[in-house]
C-alpha cells in the first residue's frame, strides 16, 4: 500500500514537496468551478454589501436560493441524492471561493451545506436520505443545526433539551431552548440534539419546521457582524418526532456532533481565504490611490509593511489549507477503495486529520481578523466608515474565531488530539522526543552546513522547530501524564508552536514545488512570503516555548532545555526582513492586487 502520511504525522515525518496538494495543482474542472464561483458572487454578492449590512434577511435567502439553482449547494452531496459528488478539495474550493464577499452569506452557506446537510449525508439512514438530502441539495429545502444551548455551548454534551419517547412508541416529544441558531428564520429543518431519560450523551434527530409543532422562535439577533445572516433562538414544546427521524443511533448526537466540527472547522479555514484576498486587494488599490505628501501611500514604508504582511499570512492560509484538503480527500479515497461505504470514509478521513483541522481553524480565523485590522488602518478615517467594505470585514471575520468552537478550545485539542494519538501508536512521538533528549544530551555539531539549495536552511530550521515542539511537549507529558489537560496556558503555549510549524512547513513546499516547475526566478516574491512566514513562526515558536519550559522545569532541567530551545531556533544566515516584505509589496503594487 502507498505510504500516505496520518493526521499528525507531519510532525515527525518529512514531507517532500511533491507530496503536497497546492492551489496550482487546480485540475481544468477546478479551476471552472472557482471561475464560475467568483463570477457569481462578483455579480451577485458583492455589489450588493450593503444590502446584507442593512440586515437583508430576505436578500441572504434569495440568494441561497439562486446558489442551489447554480448547483453550489449539491457539491459535496452524492449523486445518489441529486449532487454533484465532487472530491473534498472541491467542496473546499467553493467554500473558499463563495465566502470572500460577506460573512452573511458565507455563514449561510455554510450553515446549509455543512452542519444543515452533512449529518444527514454521512449518519442518515437511506430512507432520510432520499427523502430530504436531494431538497437541500437544490435549495428547495434550508438546513439549520442546533446544538447551543443557554447552558452548553463550548460543552456541547451538557444540553438540558430532552426527548421523551411517546406510550405508543411511534415518536418522541422534544422540549428545550436552543439558542445562535444559523438560518433557523428560513430553515425548513433542523438538526436537533437532545437526551433521552438520563443517558449520557446527547441523541441527533431531524425535525422539521413546522410552527404548529410547538416551534417558536424570538426575534433576529442583532449581531456584530454577519448581520444578514438568520440568527435566532429557537424553542420546542412537546414538539412530535417520528422514531424513524432519529439520526443514526441513541446516544450518538455527541459523536456526530463533533466529527461535524471537524468537517466545519477546515471549511471554515477555507471560508476566510478569499475575505483575505478581498481585503489585501482592497488595501492595495486604495493605497495606491491615496496620495499624501504628493506621492501614493504604497511607497511609504510603514504601508509596504502591513501589505506584505497580509498577503504572506493570505499565502500561508492556502497552502496549508489545501495541503490538508487534499490529505482528507486521499485518505477517503483509499478506504473507498478498501470497501468502506462513503459516509464512514469521509467520516474516517476528516475524523484522521482533525489535529490538522483544529489547527487551521485557528491560524486562519486568526489571519483573517489581522488582515482585515490592518486593512481599516492602511484606509485610515475612510476604514472606519460604512461607505467602505473594511469596517464590515473586520466585524465578519471577529465570529470565525468563536463557532466551529472557539480558538482556545480548537488550541488544547490540536494538542491534546495529537497525544491522544501517540498513545494509541497512530503517531511515534515518544521515539523522536527521546532522540531529542539524547540530542540536548549530547555536544552540538560545529560544521558548517552546506545551504547552496533553495530553502535547504529553512527545511533545516522546519526539522529544529519540530524538536523544540517535542522536547517540550516530551517535558510536559513526564511532568503531568494525563494531569496535562488540566494546565491550560501550557497546552495553548504548546498549540501556538504547533501551528506555527505546520503552516511554516505547509508554505515552504508549496513554494518549492512552485520553484522546481517554474523556476525560482519566477516565484520570488513567493519564496519571500515563505522566507518570511518562518522567520515570524520562530520568533513565536522561540516566545512559546520558553514561556512553556519555565512553567514546568526547574533547575538542571529548565537550563539545559532553554539551551536547547536556543539551538533549535538560531539561524545560521539571517534573512533580510525589510528586503523580503521590500520584494513582495514591490509585487502586490505593481500588480494593484493579491496576485498570487
Amino acid at each position: 500500500m502507498e505510504d500516505i502520511t496520518r493526521g499528525g504525522q507531519f510532525l515527525v515525518k518529512e514531507t517532500k514537496c511533491e507530496n503536497v496538494f497546492t492551489p496550482e495543482d487546480f485540475s481544468e474542472e477546478q479551476i471552472m468551478m472557482r471561475d464560475s464561483v467568483k463570477e457569481f458572487v462578483d455579480k451577485e454578492i458583492w455589489p450588493n454589501k450593503d444590502r446584507f449590512e442593512h440586515k437583508d434577511y430576505k436578500f441572504t435567502e434569495e440568494m441561497m436560493r439562486k446558489a442551489g439553482e447554480m448547483g453550489f449547494l449539491s457539491v459535496a452531496v452524492p449523486e445518489a441524492y441529486g449532487g454533484m459528488g465532487m472530491g473534498f478539495v472541491d467542496t473546499c474550493l467553493v467554500c473558499d471561493y463563495i465566502s470572500g464577499a460577506t460573512g452573511s452569506f458565507s455563514t449561510a452557506f455554510g450553515a446549509h451545506t455543512g452542519i444543515g446537510t452533512m449529518p444527514i449525508t454521512l449518519y442518515g439512514t437511506e430512507e432520510q436520505k432520499q427523502k430530504y438530502v436531494p431538497k437541500l441539495a437544490s435549495g428547495e429545502w434550508f438546513g439549520a443545526y442546533c446544538l447551543t444551548e443557554p447552558g452548553a455551548g463550548s460543552d456541547a454534551n451538557s444540553g438540558k433539551t430532552k426527548a421523551v419517547l411517546s406510550e405508543d412508541g411511534t415518536h418522541y416529544k422534544i422540549t428545550g431552548q436552543k439558542m445562535w441558531i444559523s438560518n433557523a428564520g428560513f430553515c425548513s429543518l433542523f438538526i436537533v440534539f437532545a437526551r433521552i431519560e438520563d443517558d449520557k450523551n446527547i441523541t441527533g434527530f431531524i425535525v422539521e419546521n413546522d410552527p404548529s409543532n410547538g416551534i417558536t422562535m424570538n426575534e433576529e439577533e442583532h449581531k456584530l457582524g454577519i448581520r444578514a445572516s438568520s440568527t435566532r433562538q429557537v424553542f420546542f414544546a412537546d414538539t412530535k418526532v417520528p422514531v424513524e427521524n432519529m439520526l443514526s443511533e441513541r446516544g450518538n448526537g455527541f459523536k456526530i456532533a463533533m466529527n461535524a466540527l471537524n468537517v466545519g472547522r477546515i471549511k471554515l479555514a477555507a471560508a476566510c481565504l478569499d475575505a483575505q484576498r478581498r481585503v489585501t486587494s482592497n488595501a492595495i488599490n486604495y493605497a495606491n490611490e491615496r496620495i499624501q505628501f504628493d506621492v501614493p501611500i504604497s511607497s511609504f514604508g510603514a504601508i509596504r509593511y502591513k501589505l506584505a504582511e497580509m498577503a504572506t499570512s493570505t499565502y500561508a492560509g492556502e497552502s496549508a489549507t489545501y495541503r490538508a484538503a487534499k490529505d482528507i480527500e486521499t485518505r477517503i479515497k483509499l478506504r473507498e477503495a478498501e470497501g468502506t461505504s462513503h459516509q464512514e470514509a469521509e467520516l474516517k478521513g476528516v475524523e484522521e486529520f482533525a489535529i490538522e483541522c483544529s489547527i487551521l481553524k485557528v491560524a486562519v480565523s486568526e489571519d483573517v481578523q489581522n488582515c482585515a485590522d490592518e486593512g481599516i488602518q492602511i484606509y485610515g478615517g475612510m476604514g472606519f466608515s460604512e461607505d467602505t467594505p473594511m469596517e464590515s470585514a473586520w466585524r465578519d471575520a471577529r465570529i470565525a474565531r468563536i463557532y466551529e468552537g472557539t480558538n482556545e478550545i480548537n488550541r488544547m485539542l490540536s494538542v491534546g488530539m495529537l497525544i491522544k494519538k501517540a498513545f494509541k501508536g497512530h503517531v511515534d512521538l515518544l521515539g523522536p522526543a527521546t532522540k531529542v533528549q539524547e540530542e540536548l544530551m549530547g555536544i552540538p555539531s560545529f560544521d558548517t552546513p552546506d545551504y547552496s539549495e533553495l530553502f535547504s536552511e529553512e527545511k533545516e530550521m522546519i526539522g529544529k522547530l519540530k524538536k523544540a515542539f517535542l522536547m517540550v511537549a516530551g517535558g510536559a507529558v513526564q511532568k503531568y501524564g494525563p494531569d496535562l489537560e488540566g494546565h491550560q496556558q501550557l497546552l495553548t503555549a504548546a498549540a501556538d508552536m504547533l501551528i506555527e510549524i505546520y503552516m511554516a512547513e505547509s508554505t515552504i513546499l508549496r513554494t518549492e514545488k512552485m520553484a522546481k516547475k517554474q523556476g525560482e526566478d519566477n516565484v520570488k516574491e513567493q519564496i519571500a512570503m515563505a522566507k518570511l512566514y518562518l522567520y515570524k513562526a520562530v520568533d513565536i515558536i522561540t516566545q512559546k516555548g520558553k514561556e512553556s519550559i519555565v512553567s514546568f522545569a526547574e533547575g538542571d532541567e529548565q537550563r539545559m532545555m532553554l539551551m536547547g530551545l536556543r539551538r533549535y531556533t538560531k539561524y545560521t544566515n539571517m534573512p533580510n526582513i525589510v528586503g523580503l516584505r521590500e520584494t513582495i509589496t514591490a509585487k502586490l503594487v505593481a500588480e494593484n492586487s493579491y496576485c498570487f
